[in-house]
């Protein structure tokens, strides 16, 4: 079924609907924390999975004002980076170091270059899809093979160290995220259609997203008890320190918020410190930002509370 006059399935709205939440969710956490680098990578793979169900689902149309041979081209080719990020992201997010050769350099041999030389150069010039799709997707099946072996493999080293039954169900649930991207060379070659390669691109995403959901559940829960910990142990005299380091402030920014919280201006902090007014003002807003607070009260009162469960729960 195709909605709204275009070419996309149902399944493929219906994904999408699901998929574009979730992302304005995740960017808004990941501004919270810049450096939370598995969320950068999941964001990513979000963001090339969200390309790849409107390209693929919109292209190709006759109705939309752009040829269908760059219709095509755009369409094949959010597949093909999408599915040359896979392998990226297990290396990154899974810390499957024996991923790097294929990571940094197989994808870009055996799936970027045929894409280039077959769906770009070769179609581009004569037209012929079919042609493509036969002699393009050749070396990337093959490739998919070898790579897929290559993540079993690193699963396996992963997790072999970590035999009980917690880690065995979530090895379980990586091999089933991993075999439905394989597939994708397979699916394109034999065109099962549009509903298949959302059903298994958006089927191995989902999985990928409960593992990333419930490894941060994880991590949050490890912070909450850690700074609980801290908290029970420092008197108040101590919290200034653990919440300037709670939220990364730079030792110069520790500096003048210790000034502003004893009440002392700008210009003063500035003479105290050898800098100019200005400075001081630029790294109170810096301050201000890191702390997630607005004005020098709230500013004060945050920095002499010890760290509470709606912050650790962030």
């Amino acid at each position: 079924m195709l909605v709204f006059g275009t070419e996309m399935e149902l399944v493929t709205f219906i994904f999408l609907l699901l998929e574009l939440p979730l992302f304005c969710f995740q960017l808004f956490y990941f501004l919270q924390r810049p450096k939370d680098a598995n969320r950068k990578w999941y964001l990513l793979l979000l963001t090339l999975l969200i390309i790849y169900n409107i390209t693929g689902g919109l292209f190709p149309d006759p109705k939309i004002a752009i040829p269908i041979v760059v219709q095509n081209i755009i369409a094949y080719g959010s597949g093909f980076t999408m599915g040359a990020y896979f392998p990226y992201y297990f290396y990154k997010a899974f810390s499957l170091q024996s991923l790097r050769f294929h990571a940094l350099y197989g994808i870009f041999l055996f799936l970027i270059a045929p894409f280039l030389i077959f769906f770009v150069a070769v179609y581009g010039v004569n037209g012929n899809l079919d042609f493509a799709i036969h002699y393009g997707i050749v070396v990337p099946f093959f490739y998919s093979v070898i790579l897929l072996t290559a993540i079993v493999r690193a699963i396996n080293q992963k997790y072999k160290t970590l035999p009980d039954n917690y880690h065995f169900w979530e090895m379980v649930a990586v091999y089933c995220a991993v075999l439905p991207w394989a597939s994708l060379t397979v699916i394109a070659y034999f065109n099962f259609g549009q509903f298949w390669e959302a059903i298994f691109t958006n089927g191995g995403f989902i999985i990928i997203s409960l593992i990333f959901l419930k490894k941060n559940l994880q991590l949050s829960r490890a912070e909450y008890e850690l700074m609980k910990s801290l908290n029970s142990q420092l008197n108040l005299g101590n919290t200034f320190e653990i919440n300037c380091k709670y939220y990364g402030l730079t030792a110069r920014e520790m500096e003048i918020a210790e000034r502003v919280r004893q009440g002392k201006r700008y210009k003063t902090i500035a003479e105290l410190l050898f800098i100019s007014e200005k400075t001081v003002g630029v790294h109170v807003q810096n301050i201000y930002l890191k702390m997630r607070v607005n004005n020098k009260a709230a500013l004060i009162h945050k920095l002499s509370t010890p760290v509470g469960t709606s912050e650790l729960s962030k």
